[in-house]
């Protein structure tokens, strides 16, 4: 006789929330996927895919095998305030990225430029774990904060492609101090500073 009803608890229950929230957060992103859905596609029950991965970011950030938590890092960065958030944000960005970590970054970023669905999912990445934190937790003005927050992504993002995936010199092999000194002003600029 056929087993009905839930889904019992494994690795294969596990893959199967994780390949139905890989396509759900593809297909409608992190903010239109619910945790619900996922579940049905899953053929779980809800409180299985909390029991496995907590809250949606949780979730997501499994999905995308994010190599950190932006949710411990980032306030760290922002907390403090906009004064100095320039030289923070890029001292954190290197930490990781100099870390064992910053070999599975560089995994998303190389992935993203060749696939759709990563370059999809990076983006999500990117808009609902850091840049929306961002301009939540340093109170910019609603109005200006996703262009300034899409700045800050470009240079960040320019960063990571010239020291880590290009290593083009002598930005790949500067001291972390001086990218700090140097960038660190122009990304407080986009924060703050006059826009065009």
């Amino acid at each position: 006789m056929p087993r009905t009803g839930r889904r019992p608890g494994n690795q294969d229950t596990r893959e199967a929330i994780l390949a139905a929230a890989r396509t759900a957060f593809a297909e409608r992103g992190f903010d239109g996927a619910s945790i619900r859905q996922i579940a049905t596609s899953a053929g779980v029950d809800p409180a299985l895919v909390h029991h496995y991965f907590g809250a949606k970011d949780k979730l997501f950030l499994a999905t995308m095998q994010a190599p950190i938590d932006p949710g411990a890092l980032l306030p760290k960065i922002f907390e403090p305030g906009l004064d100095g958030v320039g030289e923070r944000l890029v001292r954190g960005f290197l930490g990781v990225w100099d870390s064992p970590a910053g070999s599975a970054a560089a995994a998303l970023v190389r992935s993203a430029t060749q696939h759709e669905w990563s370059a999809r999912m990076l983006r999500e990445f990117l808009v609902s774990q850091i840049l929306r934190r961002a301009t939540t937790q340093l109170r910019l003005d609603p109005a200006e904060a996703p262009r300034r927050a899409a700045l800050v992504a470009s240079q960040m993002i320019g960063l990571a492609m010239t020291r880590y995936i290009l290593k083009l010199e002598p930005i790949a092999t500067m001291p972390a101090d001086d990218l700090v000194l140097t960038i660190g002003p122009t990304i407080q600029r986009y924060l703050e500073g006059p826009l065009p």
